[in-house]
C-alpha cells in the first residue's frame, strides 16, 4: 500500500519547529488557528521556506465567512505573491458564494493567479449543498486535494459522508480528513475509507503562564500547542497502517 502521509497545520516558529521534528511529510502554515487558520505573516512564511519538506500557506484574509469581496481577493492575490516570492510549495484556498456553494469564479482567479503552486481546497467545502457537484468544481480548477471533515464538525463525526465523497472522488484528486484527526480518532476512519494522507494538528493544551496576560486580555486562559511526539506518534499509526 501507498505511505498515507500526515500533513500537520501550525501557526507559529514553535510550532513548525515541532512539526518538522516529529516528521510531518507537509506543513500547512497558518495564524489564528483558533479560528480555523489565516494568513501567516511574510516572516513565518520566510521561516517556513527553510523547513526542508513542503510548506502549503494559508490565503484566507481575515475571520468569519468565506464570501470574499473583490478587496478580499486583492489582499489574496497579494498573499499568494508573497508565498510564491519566498518559494513555497503551495496554498490553501477557499471561497463561498452566501449560499454555501463554491464561488467559482473567486476560485477561478486565484486559482489562475497560483499557477506553479500547488493548491488545497480548505474546509469552505464543508459548507456546500451538494458535495458531487463542489467536487467536481474543484478537479476541474486543478486543485490537488480536498481538505473536508464529511461537512460535520469533525472528520470521524463525518466518516460516512467522508466516505461518500471519496467514492465521488473517484481518485481524480486526494480526499485528505482533517478537524479531530488525531492518534485516538485515525484508526476508525482508516477502517472506513482508504486515503493517502489525513490533516491534524497533533496539538495538546497548555495553560497561559502569565495571569496577568490572561487578564489584560492579551491571552486566552489556554492555548493549543503542537507536540513533536504526538506527530511522531501519529505518523507511526499511518506507517503501521500501509
Amino acid at each position: 500500500m501507498t505511505e498515507i502521509r500526515l500533513e500537520v497545520c501550525v501557526e507559529d516558529a514553535a510550532g513548525l519547529a515541532a512539526a518538522v521534528a516529529g516528521g510531518a511529510d507537509r506543513i500547512e502554515l497558518c495564524s489564528a488557528l483558533s479560528v480555523g487558520g489565516l494568513t501567516p505573516s511574510a516572516g513565518l512564511m520566510a521561516l517556513a521556506a527553510r523547513a526542508g519538506i513542503p510548506v502549503y500557506a494559508m490565503i484566507r484574509p481575515r475571520a468569519g465567512e468565506f464570501v470574499f469581496g473583490p478587496d478580499d481577493l486583492d489582499i489574496m492575490r497579494g498573499d499568494i505573491d508573497a508565498v510564491r516570492s519566498v518559494g513555497l510549495a503551495g496554498v490553501v484556498l477557499g471561497a463561498s458564494l452566501a449560499d454555501g456553494r463554491l464561488d467559482v469564479a473567486a476560485l477561478e482567479r486565484l486559482s489562475r493567479h497560483a499557477a506553479g503552486l500547488g493548491t488545497t481546497l480548505h474546509r469552505a467545502f464543508d459548507l456546500v449543498p451538494d458535495f458531487a457537484e463542489a467536487v467536481d468544481i474543484a478537479v476541474t480548477l486543478g486543485f490537488e486535494r480536498i481538505l473536508t471533515s464529511g461537512g460535520a464538525r469533525t472528520a470521524p463525526e463525518g466518516a460516512e459522508a467522508l466516505a461518500e465523497v471519496i467514492r465521488m472522488a473517484g481518485g481524480r484528486l486526494s480526499i485528505m480528513p482533517g478537524s479531530g484527526v488525531t492518534i485516538d480518532t485515525v484508526g476508525s476512519l482508516l477502517e472506513r475509507m482508504e486515503v493517502s494522507e489525513v490533516h491534524s494538528s497533533c496539538s495538546r493544551s497548555e495553560p497561559a503562564k502569565d495571569d496577568r496576560l490572561v487578564s489584560l486580555g492579551f491571552v486566552a486562559p489556554s492555548a493549543r500547542m503542537t507536540d513533536a511526539g504526538l506527530v511522531k506518534a501519529l505518523k507511526a499509526r499511518l506507517g503501521a497502517a500501509r
